[in-house]
């Protein structure tokens, strides 16, 4: 397939494939162009979100986010085929031939997964789940089943409603009055304050990790993601969760909080192909490797400040 093609197009189109695992001698190159034309990892990702509740329910579903994520991030950034082969290698290395890719028996899919899904998560009642899981989580399940009909079966479905339930109640404060983001609609203003909020919170957490900015920008997008997939209300019912979530990230480190070693200076950058080629085979984590530089990516995207772009890009490396 030709390298030039825009790969965009396979990440909103109904599939007329759904692929399991590569076989045969094919290039890295071509395999990378099936996995993304058929999207492939975004069938394993909703795998194993599904599958997550029965197994290490955060773990395994940051897994499945993660590898929706990457095919995401690839698509939508037009990563080359340098370094989308790197990421699927990746997978094929470590997650993609474990239990919680297995694929699903077949079923008839169900036209109200989506509605499922959405309903369930408005369920939380603005609970601060577990930095906001019961959100991402969600938003990637929804976007996984648009783009993949055939593979919202009821199994499925329902797993993915269990992982949303088993997200637990974490540092649920009372919101900041003076916390207001605007409306998850608004993309625009959406993303600049939320890109504002992480770019404060790498400030605040040096030498505690980055995992309050991190979820900051997964969390905030996973919100964005929805209203702009038409699906306003899912996303509005997380507001005081979402409220919660920035009071607790400007109180910065509390005591007793575990402090870790900040990443090294890098000029490198997820969009590069020389950042996947450096990482090791055994450096996913569970995830955030992706999920992350996909936030990260889709809400500078849609933002509108060139000032706040130049900030936060001057000290995302913290992140990645």
């Amino acid at each position: 397939m030709n390298a030039q093609v825009d790969r965009r197009r396979f990440a909103i189109g109904s599939s007329a494939l759904v692929g399991g695992l590569l076989v045969g001698n094919k290039s890295p190159a071509i395999a990378d162009e099936r996995s993304l034309t058929e999207k492939r990892l975004v069938l394993l990702g909703v795998n194993a979100l599904a599958r997550a509740p029965e197994m290490k329910y955060f773990a395994d579903g940051h897994r499945g986010a993660a590898m929706i994520s990457a095919h995401l991030m690839c698509v939508d950034n037009h990563l080359d085929d340098a370094a989308s082969a790197r990421i699927v290698e990746l997978f094929d290395r470590n997650w993609a031939p474990s239990k919680i890719c297995e694929p699903y028996p077949a079923q008839t899919p169900i036209s109200d997964a989506t509605e499922k899904i959405g309903q369930t998560l408005a369920g939380g009642s603005g609970v601060l789940r577990e930095v906001g899981h019961d959100a991402i989580f969600a938003m990637h399940a929804i976007k996984a089943f648009r783009m993949l009909p055939e593979a919202a079966t009821p199994q499925r479905v329902e797993g993915v409603c269990n992982l949303i339930r088993a997200i637990k109640p974490w540092r649920d404060v009372k919101p900041d009055d003076d916390v207001v983001p605007p409306p998850f609609s608004d993309e625009v203003a959406a993303s600049e304050f939320i890109l504002k909020e992480a770019s404060d919170s790498i400030d605040r957490f040096k030498g505690f990790g980055q995992g309050f900015a991190g979820h900051m920008l997964t969390f905030g997008q996973s919100l964005v993601e929805m209203a702009a997939m038409g699906d306003v209300e899912w996303a509005e019912s997380c507001r005081t969760a979402f409220r919660k979530y920035v009071s607790v990230t400007r109180m910065g480190p509390q005591p007793g909080d575990r402090k870790i070693k900040d990443h090294q200076f890098s000029k490198l950058r997820p969009s590069d192909t020389e950042y996947w080629k450096r990482r090791g085979d055994k450096t996913l984590g569970i995830g955030h490797v992706f999920k992350y530089p996909y936030a990260y990516y889709d809400l500078l995207a849609r933002a509108n400040d060139v000032a706040l772009k130049k900030e936060i890009e001057s000290k995302a490396w913290q992140l990645f």
